[in-house]
């Protein structure tokens, strides 16, 4: 469990690096845009290392641990809709219902989700997306893209991502200041997340060439809900413990 939660927060390392390209690598067939790619890729290594991380290790250490656990719990109960509308769409009624489940109970007895009883109840949780539904029905994955702050996508994932949106309660905010707010604070606990990753972004080789591969294999991985024969590669990657 502990692996594959290590290797579903690696695409999310978007502006983290110290290391520069040190030479010319093997394109990849995926990555046609590779040279504006790391263009993009160093804007968001000098973002973040001027604003992202002093703000997230601000924020780590003015908010309590329980608070951003109550803001994790309450996101991820907030995007419950995406995970029921795709489980839906792949074929999978059951798991729909039993996400529908435990968007209910979490709304209700868990405070709009700032408290999970539905997991303590037996309920799973998903994490699906219309990218993976539309590679279930057949689309490829497309190019794999780079873009500013956003960080990677690949060109079915960036057509899922907009039709995401749609089902996700906090896009129909109708408060412009606290939707925002949200997304950005968000944005942060995701940066704040994923510090223990620094390390071994810092001491790869080619960060952007790591950032591309890990986030390729991820998408690969949550297609194949969670087996991990196609990312075996990672036993050799020696990641922090949580």
């Amino acid at each position: 469990m502990k692996q594959k939660l290590k290797i579903i927060l690696i695409p999310f390392l978007v502006v983290m690096s110290g290391c520069s390209y040190q030479g010319n690598l093997a394109p990849d067939d995926s990555d046609p845009y590779e040279k504006s790619n790391r263009g993009f890729f160093e804007f968001n290594e000098k973002l973040d290392e001027a604003i992202l991380e002093p703000i997230a290790d601000t924020y780590d250490v003015v908010v309590p641990e329980v608070a951003q656990t109550g803001f994790i719990n309450f996101v991820k109960n907030a995007e419950s809709p995406i995970n029921i509308v795709n489980l839906f769409l792949q074929g999978r009624p059951i798991d729909s219902l039993e996400s529908l489940l435990n968007f209910s109970i979490n709304s209700t007895i868990g405070i709009l989700g700032i408290f999970d009883p539905a997991s303590k109840m037996g309920l799973k949780t998903y994490d699906e997306d219309f990218g993976q539904t539309l590679g279930i029905w057949g689309f490829k994955d497309g190019s794999y893209w780079m873009t500013p702050v956003l960080g990677p996508f690949t060109t079915r994932h960036s057509v899922g991502d907009i039709i995401d949106n749609l089902f996700n309660p906090l896009t129909y905010i109708d408060n412009g200041a606290s939707r925002y707010g949200i997304k950005i604070l968000d944005k942060i606990q995701e940066r704040s997340d994923l510090s223990p990753l620094e390390d071994e972004l810092y001491g790869s080789y080619d960060p952007y060439q790591y950032l591309r591969d890990s986030y390729l294999d991820n998408r690969k991985f949550k297609l194949k809900n969670g087996q991990v024969d196609e990312v075996e590669d990672f036993d050799e990657i020696d990641f922090e413990d949580f």
